[in-house]
C-alpha cells in the first residue's frame, strides 16, 4: 500500500484506479464482480433515465448485496432492506434525489427505510451523483488523515465526500469522488487487504 492520498500526480492515482476490477475479482467473494459491474455500469443509467430519478427496490437490494460483499456480510440488514415496500422505496428515494447536491439532507431520507444506513445511502447517491458523492467506505475513509477515526453518521459522511470533492478538483478535470473512493479502496486491496503489482 502506497499513500495515495498525498499523492498530488494524477497518473498515480489513475494506476490505482485501473487496479479496481482485479482487486474486485481477487476478492475471492461470489457474485461480487457481477454486482459490481452492474452497480459501475448501469445503475447510474438506470436511476439517470427515469423522468424522475429514483431507486427501485430490486435495486436498493441489490446495492446492499453489493455493498455487503465489498464489505462486511450483515444478513439481518438485507432481510430488513428486502422487507421495505416497493412504492416506499420509489417515493422515499425520488424525495432523496431531489435534494441533491445537499451534502446530507438525500442520505437522511433514504437512511429512512429500513435496513438502511448511511453507507448503503451513500451507494445510492453515489450512483446518481458520482460529481458530488461517493460511496461511504471506512477502509477509504482511513485513508484520508484529515478525518479521524471513522463513524457512520451523516456529519461524518459529509466531511469524507468534501474531502474527496476537494481531493479530485486538485487531480484536475475529468475526476471524481467515486473514482477516489475506488482508487483509495484498490489501494488497500479491498477487504482482503491484497498487495497487486501491477
Amino acid at each position: 500500500m502506497t499513500d495515495l492520498w498525498g499523492a498530488g500526480a494524477s497518473v498515480i492515482w489513475q494506476a490505482a484506479l485501473e487496479l479496481y476490477p482485479a482487486v474486485i475479482a481477487a476478492q475471492g467473494v461470489a457474485k461480487l464482480a457481477e454486482l459490481d459491474d452492474w452497480y459501475r455500469d448501469e445503475l447510474p443509467a438506470l436511476i439517470a433515465a427515469r423522468s424522475t430519478p429514483h431507486a427501485t427496490r430490486a435495486e436498493l437490494v441489490r446495492v446492499t448485496e453489493w455493498k455487503m460483499y465489498r464489505g462486511v456480510w450483515r444478513a439481518p440488514n438485507l432481510v430488513r432492506v428486502r422487507a421495505n415496500d416497493a412504492e416506499l422505496v420509489h417515493a422515499t428515494t425520488a424525495r432523496a434525489l431531489v435534494l441533491v447536491p445537499h451534502a446530507t439532507k438525500p442520505l437522511k431520507e433514504i437512511a429512512t427505510l429500513d435496513g438502511v444506513g448511511p453507507a448503503t445511502a451513500s451507494a445510492i447517491t453515489a450512483a446518481f451523483a458520482p460529481s458530488i458523492y461517493a460511496f461511504f467506505d471506512e477502509l477509504v475513509a482511513a485513508q484520508i488523515p484529515s478525518l479521524g477515526p471513522v463513524t457512520w453518521t451523516l456529519g461524518y459522511y459529509a466531511r469524507y465526500a468534501e474531502a474527496l470533492r476537494i481531493r479530485a478538483g486538485e487531480l484536475g478535470k475529468g475526476w471524481t469522488p467515486v473514482m477516489l473512493e475506488r482508487a483509495l479502496w484498490a489501494n488497500v486491496g479491498g477487504k482482503a487487504g491484497l498487495t497487486l503489482v501491477q
